[in-house]
């Protein structure tokens, strides 16, 4: 399936289910709470893990119980971390909010260490990441860390995938390192200033991020599917009863990136982003939610 090193957070998800999110002041009963790993850089690594690609995670912990979390998601999964523990903070947590009737969430990240992540981490993973096939990253770790994965990886030749969550202002330079760029309605928005609910507003946010520099964008668009440019709307795959839409994206972004890796062309890739993410919804949790590669098969 090829290598793909993917740079990123790890934090533990603190999932509370509730009818409604409490307003500011007021306190509501829920009705259950899980403790699980998260962090979109982590979700990302288990899912492309588990489609088979030889996965490899950079990243920062703290040395408490959240860490060892981590490691042992990544083991059980058969991801290759290469982290840095930092004894003077913490392993990043996320307070998780699911609305119980339609499984929509809201999320508050707290990274800890991997908010300390720096170029000078990603340097020390140069030969790593210049002998992948994939490179991947997001926007919760610091965006000059981001950005020298990026360069490192296209002076390689490096296929580049720029997941641009959480929604921020990127780095001018940042655009044109990437190969593909795959935000979901909400990140477009805040790249391009264009709302995205159809195929046809899609294709014209496409248009402002090519302009910008971008590669290929894919605008992941919830349960219609993913925007390919230049392609159309690949359509989404109900694979059963949606439980939960956390991580999603990171379900979306792990198959795809495996599938690239394997030398699958950008179409294939998204269709197997969709089934992975398509599976993944029908299930609680967020890396724990993340298909084998045989159930992917399968319902392909």
């Amino acid at each position: 399936m090829g290598t793909v090193v993917i740079l990123g957070v790890f934090v533990a998800d603190t999932a509370y289910r509730a009818g409604r999110m409490p307003v500011m002041g007021e306190t509501v009963l829920g009705s259950s709470f899980a403790l699980g790993p998260g962090g979109k850089g982590s979700n990302q690594a288990v899912a492309c893990a588990r489609m088979g690609a030889d996965t490899h995670f950079i990243s920062n912990l703290g040395d408490d119980d959240f860490g060892k979390l981590a490691r042992d998601t990544w083991a059980g999964a058969g991801v290759k971390p290469h982290v840095r523990t930092i004894t003077e903070s913490y392993t990043g947590a996320a307070f998780i909010f699911i609305e119980e009737s339609t499984g929509d969430n809201a999320i508050i990240v707290s990274p800890g260490a991997a908010a300390l992540i720096s170029p000078d981490d990603v340097e020390a993973q140069k030969g790593l990441i210049q002998s992948a096939d994939v490179f991947v990253t997001q926007l919760e770790q610091p965006l000059d860390a981001a950005m020298r994965g990026l360069e490192l990886a296209r002076a390689a030749g490096v296929t580049t995938v720029l997941n641009p969550a959480p929604a921020a202002e990127l780095p001018d330079g940042m655009l044109p390192l990437c190969d593909y760029v795959t935000p979901n309605e909400t990140e477009c928005e805040a790249l391009t200033g264009l709302a995205v609910t159809n195929e046809a507003e899609a294709e014209a946010a496409c248009a402002i991020l090519m302009a910008k520099g971008g590669g290929t964008p894919i605008i992941t668009m919830g349960d219609q599917g993913a925007y390919l440019s230049g392609h159309g709307l690949v359509p989404a795959v109900q694979a059963g009863q949606v439980v939960e839409t956390t991580g999603a994206g990171d379900a979306f972004n792990g198959g795809f990136a495996a599938a690239l890796a394997a030398g699958k062309a950008a179409y294939d890739a998204v269709r197997y982003g969709c089934v992975t993410a398509g599976i993944s919804v029908t299930r609680a949790g967020t890396a724990p939610a993340m298909p084998q590669r045989h159930e992917v098969d399968a319902l392909l």
